[in-house]
């Protein structure tokens, strides 16, 4: 089972100031990792204010090595490391359109749904939030062996022997309770 939206963005930005801390101490295999994980979504960044693709990964190339020399200055209590590099590559972008070798072309009013920087919109954000919610509201309402069973067996992903072998309960007994767990969780969702 997967984890929560609000967990894997956490877990996704903390990584991300992880990796431009190391960057800033010279770290070489942090930087490209960083590179590897932020690229697509900066590179969203620049198509958004300047649509010619060539031009959006040249400023996207001038950033990274701007952050690369300026990954020292990145300060974790001033804002998390992906608004920081939003705001290296958006400045790098507006200084390349008022320099005058960019010919500012505008973008076709659809030109942001074609962009698909692969992140949930804030409406699916919000949706997953709620989803979350009622899950959590539901799992609450159930028995708590249950409820225990349930998160243990899709959480870490224990099999229905090692549950029996845990709680000293025949195997039958657990994928009983488990099913049934499962059961007044769905009928809880639909409601």
């Amino acid at each position: 089972m997967t984890s929560p939206p609000e967990d894997s963005a956490a877990r996704t930005a903390s990584e991300a100031q992880a990796r431009l801390l190391r960057a800033a101490l010279g770290d070489r295999a942090a930087f490209e990792a960083l590179y590897r994980s932020t690229s697509s979504a900066l590179l969203a960044v620049c198509l958004r204010l300047m649509p010619d693709r060539a031009e959006a990964e040249d400023v996207l190339q001038d950033a990274f090595v701007a952050i690369w020399h300026k990954a020292d200055q990145y300060d974790p209590q001033k804002a998390s490391a992906m608004t920081w590099l939003i705001a290296i590559v958006r400045n790098k972008a507006i200084d390349r359109m008022r320099s005058g070798g960019y010919a500012f072309k505008r973008a076709s009013i659809e030109l942001p749904e074609e962009l698909d920087d692969g992140e949930p919109t804030p409406a699916a954000r919000a949706e997953a939030v709620s989803e979350a919610e009622l899950l959590q509201t539901c799992m609450q309402a159930l028995e708590p062996r249950r409820r225990q069973l349930i998160r243990t067996a899709f959480y870490e992903g224990t099999t229905y022997e090692e549950l029996a072998q845990r709680t000293g309960s025949p195997v039958g007994s657990v994928k009983s309770w488990i099913r049934r767990g499962l059961l007044q969780l769905r009928a809880c969702l639909e409601q």
